[in-house]
């Protein structure tokens, strides 16, 4: 197991895990001129391997793998074919038993120069968790020196395959405590309909005038607020989303070139050692899950995940922090 510890010429400094090519800390100047830990991870990197902490299935700033999100049926059918997949009742869920979260990626290359960078890499091989193909995945996490971080997904296949990465880090941008009280802004006029298994029933709702309308920035509210676990389809722009913290003074901005935004919000975290010994309240974070619908290789009108010979996949993921 092996963290990587990035720095720029502000001061703010990203660790990597290998394991599960996690996002460990991301510590950002702060309206104090100290910093702040942005996400929530583990204070010790190898805990990440301990069955106490996978049986919580939280995937603290974990890439997610194959399929990032729920698939339907427990299978699905590509080219004809038939593939069964790990599930409960019916759900396979970020990737199965064993999804790229729990997988030792190797460390490919570390730059430690201006805009520094680390390349992870993983193959998945052929019907690894029942997918086909052997699939090649590198993420690039590259810190850059205008306090932004990029997070860089590519990958290629050898047989026709179904392919959905993302990162699943959970973000705080006053360090501990609560999400409530910051502001949020989402870019998006439509949200996917789920069924009582959160799976999408394929009806696409419109989110003006109901609890999924942040198309302005809005406070998370300390009353009212019933938390999220939807998909948000996002209008056609680059920035997905905002999140901003009064008690630090951050404000972030979401970038991708993904069509949806997966975003949680749980109401707490299970009692764990957490990074610096942060200490979390009710809806302790938020996560801005980058990728495609959930369930599209069951929906023929989502857009498609399929990834043929080839060609590449790429999910490209920017978090620009600034002071507001």
């Amino acid at each position: 197991m092996e963290l990587v510890k990035l720095t720029n010429s502000q001061g703010m400094e990203l660790q990597v895990c290998n394991y599960g090519a996690t996002l460990v800390s991301l510590k950002v100047p702060n309206k104090d001129s100290g910093l702040t830990n942005v996400v929530v991870g583990l204070d010790n990197h190898e805990q990440y391997a301990s069955q106490e902490y996978q049986n919580h299935q939280l995937y603290l700033g974990a890439t997610i793998g194959r399929y990032a999100g729920r698939i339907s049926n427990g299978s699905f059918n590509l080219e004809g074919n038939e593939f069964a997949l790990h599930h409960t009742d019916g759900v396979h869920l970020h990737g199965g038993k064993c999804g790229f979260d729990k997988k030792y990626w190797a460390v490919e290359k570390i730059g430690q120069h201006r805009n520094p960078f680390v390349v992870l890499s993983y193959e998945s091989k052929h019907l690894e968790e029942d997918y086909p193909g052997n699939l090649k995945v590198e993420v690039t996490y590259q810190l850059l020196e205008s306090n932004a971080v990029k997070i860089s997904y590519t990958a290629t296949t050898d047989k026709t395959t179904v392919v959905n990465l993302t990162n699943h880090s959970y973000f705080n941008l006053s360090g501990s405590d609560t999400i409530l009280g910051q502001h949020l802004k989402v870019n998006s006029d439509h949200h996917i309909d789920v069924d009582n298994k959160t799976i999408p029933t394929g009806k696409i709702n419109p989110s003006k005038n109901t609890r999924f309308d942040y198309n302005d920035l809005s406070e998370i509210e300390n009353s009212g607020f019933a938390g999220l676990d939807d998909t948000f389809i996002l209008n056609k722009s680059l920035k997905a989303a905002s999140l901003w913290s009064k008690k630090s003074g951050l404000y972030m901005k979401v970038f991708t070139n993904q069509p949806a935004i997966v975003i949680y919000t749980p109401e707490q975290l299970p009692e764990l050692s957490y990074y610096e010994h942060a200490e979390f309240e009710r809806f302790p974070a938020i996560c801005f899950e980058a990728q495609n619908y959930p369930d599209a290789p069951n929906n023929e009108t989502f857009p498609s995940s399929k990834l043929l010979p080839g060609s590449t996949y790429l999910n490209e993921t920017v978090f620009d922090f600034t002071l507001k």
